[in-house]
């Protein structure tokens, strides 16, 4: 075996080996991960603005559980998809840092919208009763 033989095959051996993206580099699992992760992101403000603005008022904020809801599960389903289609680790360019705080934070805004959207259910219900049939 020669030394041009074995070269030949080194590079043919490097050039098959996925190459790892840059700490830079927006690709396009990054962007998708990226994207998940800050619609989640909008659903966990929107969630707690919900929650902290709903406390001392009766009725209203029902649109924003919802909002707040569906950003979280859009977020948790994006991620996951992104997780599912990565074929390496962090670092690799694929968005699986993007796709893991999307799940993580698309879980805090569904938790956040819920809360929310049974509280303003349960606001709601009383501010519909007269004096005399609300339960203190």
């Amino acid at each position: 075996m020669s030394i041009g033989s074995v070269l030949a095959a080194s590079a043919a051996h490097a050039s098959v080996q996925p190459v790892a993206a840059d700490a830079y580099d927006l690709t396009a699992g990054r962007l998708v991960g990226t994207a998940a992760a800050l619609v989640a992101l909008v659903g966990v403000v929107v969630g707690g603005s919900v929650l902290v603005r709903s406390a001392g008022r009766i009725g209203g904020g029902r649109r924003r559980a919802i909002t707040s809801l569906v950003a979280g599960l859009t977020g948790m389903v994006v991620g996951a998809l992104n997780l599912a289609v990565a074929d390496g680790g962090p670092g690799t360019g694929n968005g699986v840092v993007g796709g893991a705080l999307a799940l993580l934070l698309g879980l805090i805004a569904s938790v956040l919208g819920r809360l929310a959207l049974v509280r303003s259910r349960r606001t709601g219900r009383t501010a519909g009763r007269s004096d005399d049939e609300r339960v203190s």
